[in-house]
């Protein structure tokens, strides 16, 4: 049965209401903010964000992202959400409820669910085979001064920073997204991923704010090859509340021996602590008990800089149209 408390946020007041509860709420995230949602449309996904509320107290929220496809049919995504006030987790499995009926009602194959803490998910869930968001992730504190962060790196982080020195790599901040994409293809193709269209990257930088693009150039020494722009990596991030986050990266695989990589990810850390944030989010690793796990790779670049790791309850989901949804897998691994 829907609760009446459950309804969609319409107007400005609401949001306005809905920012100021993900701001303070200690589960807020940069994923249930206000500001991925122009992003988010103007990549063609609709947006809707659900809310509990009593007396005008928002007390459980969910945004949901809409992708849909052919024929009106959909797939749902609630990424790092449902958030609630501590105490009221039997809230956030009535908000489920609320978007379950709706999606079913609106052609939806499937709701994918990606909570920040646990919750008694209704029984037709199931873990999801994808992997759609990362099931831990490693945070700095960067609060602390920069040397306390270089101390609590592993000391493999910290060489491979001073080697990045020792190249003369040097790193500026850039609103030209053709040297990140240009690169970002060029590891898609190297580490064998799916970049998305370069639209995607130009959206992300106009329309989040606080987003930023840094790019680390090659030296002008005789030990570096030529290249025609000078940019051997790059990494785009967002600070949102106090916190930053990276989001992609790429680099130059001929250039892997000046460790640019690793000078970026330090610059970052730098640019968080300039702009007041407490925490630097390196987004994805492995989980520690992990075997084979496809993100081995990047999971040992990242633990390389220290910070703790949070580890995400399982993503899991839930269909109601699995042949329609079968089939738009197939179709997605063909194309």
């Amino acid at each position: 049965m829907q609760c009446v408390s459950v309804r969609i946020l319409k107007t400005l007041e609401d949001l306005d209401r809905y920012e100021s509860w993900v701001l303070s709420h200690p589960e807020g995230n940069f994923w249930q903010s206000i500001d991925r949602i122009k992003y988010l449309e103007n990549r063609s996904k609709e947006v809707l964000v659900y809310i509990y509320e009593k007396d005008k107290s928002i007390l459980c929220s969910a945004l949901v992202v809409i992708d849909k496809t052919t024929l009106g049919l959909s797939t749902w995504d609630i990424p790092r959400g449902p958030i609630f006030k501590s105490g009221n987790e039997k809230l956030a499995k009535e908000v489920i409820h609320r978007i379950c009926d709706d999606a079913k009602k609106n052609r939806c194959m499937e709701i994918t669910i990606s909570p920040p803490v646990k919750i008694d998910l209704p029984s037709k869930f199931k873990k999801s085979e994808y992997l759609h968001h990362a099931e831990a992730t490693i945070i700095i504190d960067v609060s602390k001064t920069e040397e306390e962060i270089l101390t609590q790196m592993k000391p493999k982080g910290r060489y491979n920073i001073r080697v990045a020195g020792k190249h003369n790599v040097e790193v500026d901040k850039s609103e030209d997204i053709n040297l990140f994409y240009d690169l970002i293809e060029k590891t898609s193709k190297r580490d064998q991923f799916t970049c998305l269209p370069k639209t995607s990257y130009e959206a992300f930088i106009k329309d989040i704010p606080n987003s930023f693009l840094l790019v680390a150039s090659a030296s002008t020494s005789t030990d570096v090859k030529t290249n025609s722009n000078n940019a051997i990596a790059v990494l785009l991030g967002a600070k949102w509340n106090n916190h930053q986050v990276y989001y992609y990266g790429a680099s130059d695989h001929s250039y892997r021996a000046c460790m640019a990589p690793y000078s970026l990810q330090w610059e970052a850390i730098k640019h968080a602590k300039a702009e007041g944030c407490t925490s630097y989010d390196l987004l994805g690793i492995a989980p520690p008990d992990s075997v084979n796990h496809p993100w081995k790779g990047i999971t040992s670049f990242k633990e390389k800089f220290g910070g703790e790791i949070k580890i995400y309850p399982p993503e899991m989901r839930i269909r109601f149209r699995p042949i329609s949804m079968l089939l738009l897998s197939i179709k997605r691994k063909m194309f």
